[in-house]
Order: structure tokens, then sequence, then C-alpha cells
């Protein structure tokens, strides 16, 4: 893993950076630096926004509030691996915590699907944002995937760009090695990753997945996974075999 500075706080913020420009704090970032973590006009944080790459910052104190100077460049902007996770809607600790460990795990782009056998029906978007970056935060991620609008499966298939090899998370996958399934996918290949609900996909819904161009079938071994579980272990092996770890 490369070095990277854990103990210094680091904080998203919605502004341009470049060097000597005022940051502008909101009212709960500024009770965050200032209350929770007990810092004060002088002290050094990071920050980055998701387009400038990551820079130094020095706190600065207007009108009994907090604001931000930005210093030097100290991680350029990067980007992350092109790779969209699709997902049926969780319970919310669980959807929270399968978000920050797709966020963790290199995603670009999440996309909430209706399916037929899912037990949550809507998806707090702003919510799910708020976990984005608290993950991107945490884990010194500089490129935040995007957060696409909640979606029918059958829209999702209908206006997908056959271009993007789909991995299909099926348990009736016929190849039960992972790493011989996913080498049916051209090196640099645009990805995307999808694993249904606890309930299964249904019938139709399996029969419309393997009907798509450039499709694979992903077993996740011989063990029933929770959704969130699901997740992580298919990032994991998409990402090892032909995403970004390789």
């Amino acid at each position: 893993m490369a070095r990277y500075d854990f103990r210094t706080p680091r904080l998203f913020v919605d502004a341009a950076l470049a060097a000597g420009t005022a940051v502008p704090l909101d009212r709960n970032q500024a009770h965050y630096l200032g209350h929770v973590m007990r810092l004060k006009a002088g002290d050094g944080i990071l920050v980055f926004n998701g387009r400038d790459g990551e820079w130094s910052a020095t706190i600065e104190e207007q009108r009994r509030t907090l604001s931000l100077r930005a210093g030097a460049l100290t991680r350029a902007q990067t980007q992350g691996a092109d790779l969209h996770y699709l997902f049926a809607p969780l319970k919310a600790a669980r959807l929270d915590y399968m978000v920050q460990k797709a966020v963790e795990m290199g995603a670009s782009l999440l996309q909430p699907v209706l399916t037929r056998h899912g037990q949550v029906g809507r998806v707090n978007l702003e919510r799910v944002r708020a976990n984005v970056i608290e993950a991107a935060e945490q884990c010194g991620i500089l490129s935040l995937p995007a957060v696409a609008e909640i979606l029918p499966l059958a829209r999702y298939l209908a206006a997908r760009d056959a271009q993007r090899w789909l991995i299909f998370c099926d348990e009736d996958a016929e190849t039960a090695n992972p790493s011989a399934a996913l080498s049916a996918v051209p090196a640099g290949a645009p990805l995307a990753l999808i694993i249904g609900p606890e309930g299964g996909f249904a019938e139709e819904e399996r029969t419309a997945l393997l009907k798509q161009t450039n499709v694979v079938r992903l077993a996740l071994g011989p063990r029933i996974l929770r959704a969130d579980t699901a997740a992580v272990a298919a990032l994991a092996i998409v990402q090892a075999a032909v995403g970004d770890w390789r």
C-alpha cells in the first residue's frame, strides 16, 4: 500500500482548490473541526474536492467561525477505476456499510436498481452521498464515485452501454472458479458489477441479464453470503482479476 498521512485530519470541500485560496466551510464542517476535532486557528488539515487533488490547508478564524486557507498541493488528482457498482437497495445500516465499502474498493459509480425480490424500494441519495464522502475522507480517496438515481433493473438494461462488460453475480454460474470466469474480460475494459437482493433475482431478471452482450456470470463460492458481504467479496475479486489491483 502507498505511504499516506493518516494522522492529519482530512476534509472534503465543494470548492475550487488552489494555492492561497480561501476555502469556506459550512456550519457542520466548522463545528466538526472546532468542537469535535478540537482544532483552532493555525492548525493544519488536508482538503480535497474530487477534482483538484489534495491540498494542505490552514484553519483561520473569521467572525467567530472557522474557514480554511489552501496551502500546497500534497497529491495530484488521479482517476479511479472505471467500475460501476449496481446493487439492490438494503435497509439503512447495511446500505451505509455497503456504500462505504464500495467506495473503499474503488467503485466509480453507485447505481441502485429495483428488482422483484428486493426488500427496499427507495434510497435516500443524500445519505448515500454522505457515506461516499465519509469513506473518501477516511481512506485517502481522491476521486469520489457518482451516485445515480434508482432505476428498475429492466430500464437499466434497456439503456445499458453494451461496450461495458457486465459482471453478474449468479449463484448458478457454470464456472465455479471466479478467476477463470473473468478471464473472458479484455484488459482495460470498462466494467459494471451487479449484485442482486438477498431474495435472489427473479427468473425473468436472470434471463434478461443472460441475454446481454458482454456479460460474465460470477460465482462467489460455496457459502451463502448476505448482500453486503457479497459486495465486498465480489468487488475484491473483480479488482484483483480485471480491475486496478493488478
